[in-house]
């Protein structure tokens, strides 16, 4: 048996194996709410670039206004109705009907979270499987063992009226003698998936679709880049297949490789200026020092438990430390980063989405893609940096980061604030960089009052 170096979601290599068993897809814990996240309406202005310039824009296929139009099998429709979708969202609208086109285009999709992305890449997949053909069919990617679990809910709630049958391809889920793969869906981390190829696990030789989620993330070379380009380098040269990349940011340098990576896109995007959503109010508490950025977050508790907060930091060490004080000082926190195993960092993510942990203190790990409906307040500890993603970048902060940070809250039109803690000079022009890209005003919360400090942060949730 082979070992696979499977860069883990902070960028760090640890050697995998092949793991051990685990429950099948359907008894993934239930996300309330969460799979149905993507039919709130968006208001973002969606621009679309045709692979094929001389495509008519009056075209029936242009657009989609009912899911009903889009001549889907209608045990996928029925999935879809009982998870209260009742129109496609904006992006949708665009989207759904160039995705599910004959012949398949590839798409590269910049979308801002919440817009309806995991569904329509979900819906995609699910149309192009044949159910009677027991062979991987369609591979999706995800930078975490996190987002890869909530992908594979959207696509276990959204097919619960077909046949159609999942696995994963992530670190300890998956019997650790499987010889064979026959499930038409795999949604997986990409060091398992190529170790699973390589070691025809997992025949590609009927692949159809091939879908990136936080695209920006797996194809950045400091990143997961190499093993996503191994992946596909893996898959079938002479059949065609579909390429779909889906991400809320995509950075200039990574933006041309995506284009080299999916040939003769379509193309949907979202202004960068819109990419940090007006109903996150942003704020920023001038700490002295390291330790008193502590003592606040300690204040700030009462707050943070009003709905679900994430606090996230630079180390992993951080977040074990703060969640350690805290809990000695009978605070109830959980931490969670890529240094835990397996099955406790899936017991401590679903806690959270059951709402039993209320205060989530965390590294990079879930900066993407994690939609938990009830976080109303994110807390960036440590501001996040670029030389945390690039090695031997400097100090600047890393913006898209940020903007996936703070996207963990004010979810789907609801409200949201997200806390910049900001300590010494640095810091300081740190966050104003942050506020010149995104030419946003990130307002001042006096520390040395604290009943006037709570009571702005109460008015900022109502």
């Amino acid at each position: 048996m082979s070992v696979s170096l499977d860069k883990d979601e902070e960028g760090f290599i640890n050697p995998s194996v092949v793991p051990k068993p685990a429950a099948p897809p359907q008894d993934e814990p239930k996300e309330p709410e969460a799979t149905t996240s993507d039919l709130f309406a968006s208001s973002f202005e969606v621009t679309v670039t045709l692979a094929d310039q001389q495509a008519n824009p009056d075209s029936p296929l242009y657009s989609a206004k009912t899911f009903q139009e889009l001549g889907l099998n209608p045990d996928l429709l029925k999935g879809i109705f009982a998870m209260g979708f009742d129109k496609p969202s904006k992006i949708q609208e665009k989207a759904l009907p160039l995705l599910l086109a004959d012949p398949p285009t590839n798409m590269i999709g910049q979308s801002q979270s919440g817009t309806g992305k995991t569904a329509a890449f979900v819906l995609t997949m699910l149309s192009r499987v044949d159910y009677n053909l027991h062979k991987p069919q369609a591979l999706c990617l995800a930078p975490s063992r996190e987002l890869a679990r909530q992908i594979m809910s959207v696509v276990t709630t959204m097919g619960k009226y077909t046949n159609v049958q999942t696995e994963y391809a992530i670190k300890e889920n998956l019997p650790r003698d499987a010889t064979n793969i026959t499930a038409q869906i795999i949604i997986g981390t990409p060091g398992t998936m190529m170790d699973l190829i390589r070691r025809k696990v997992l025949d590609v030789s009927n692949v159809k679709v091939f879908v990136l989620d936080e695209a920006d993330n797996m194809l950045d070379q400091d990143g997961l880049g190499d093993q996503t380009l191994r992946v596909k380098n893996l898959l079938p040269r002479n059949k065609p297949y579909q390429i779909i990349l889906f991400s809320a940011t995509f950075p200039d340098h990574v933006r041309a490789f995506a284009s080299k990576f999916a040939p003769n896109a379509n193309k949907i995007e979202l202004q960068k200026e819109e990419l940090s959503v007006d109903n996150i109010k942003q704020f920023y508490m001038d700490c002295r020092n390291e330790e008193h950025k502590y003592d606040i977050l300690v204040s700030l508790y009462q707050l943070l438990t009003i709905g679900q907060s994430i606090i996230f930091c630079q180390h992993r060490h951080t977040a074990d430390r703060i969640s350690q004080r805290m809990t000695a000082e009978g605070h109830k926190v959980a931490s969670l980063h890529g240094a835990k195993d397996a099955a406790e960092r899936d017991a401590i993510i679903d806690r959270f989405r059951e709402g039993r942990d209320k205060v989530l203190i965390t590294t990079n790990v879930i900066a993407r893609g994690i939609d938990i409906l009830q976080v109303n307040m994110v807390v960036n500890y440590d501001l996040p940096l670029m030389n945390e993603r690039i090695r031997g970048a400097d100090e600047k902060p890393d913006i898209e980061t940020y903007i996936h940070r703070i996207g963990r809250t004010g979810r789907f039109g609801r409200r949201g604030i997200s806390i910049n803690f900001v300590h010494d000079k640095k810091t300081w022009q740190q966050m104003e960089q942050i506020e010149k890209a995104l030419n946003k005003k990130i307002l001042r919360i006096e520390t040395n009052n604290l009943d006037e400090m709570e009571e702005k942060m109460k008015q900022a949730l109502k």
